[in-house]
């Protein structure tokens, strides 16, 4: 499987838009810090695509595979993102 980078989608946002793949970068980064900064705060809902929200992990216990030593991980905030019916109908 060929993973996506944002060098590939920029690429294929360039062919599918006919602009220049500079310009395709700079939207793509654009959306990716509109999502990273407002998703803090609030859910950001896209239209038949998903939603992206910020989501604190539990504290948990993690342990060193090499050396069996378990240590406490603390909670951890990360933007999750959940997809929309559409898309899951799509996928499936």
């Amino acid at each position: 499987m060929k993973n996506n980078t944002k060098a590939s989608i920029t690429n294929k946002m360039s062919k599918v838009t006919n602009i220049p793949k500079g310009v395709s970068k700079e939207i793509l980064n654009a959306l990716l810090s509109v999502i990273k900064k407002k998703a803090t705060s609030m859910p950001i809902k896209i239209h038949e695509f998903g939603t992206f929200y910020m989501h604190t992990t539990p504290k948990r216990i993690g342990r060193n595979p090499k050396t069996k030593e378990s240590y406490i991980i603390p909670p951890m905030k990360k933007i999750v993102f959940k997809s929309s019916n559409k898309i899951k109908e799509i996928l499936n």
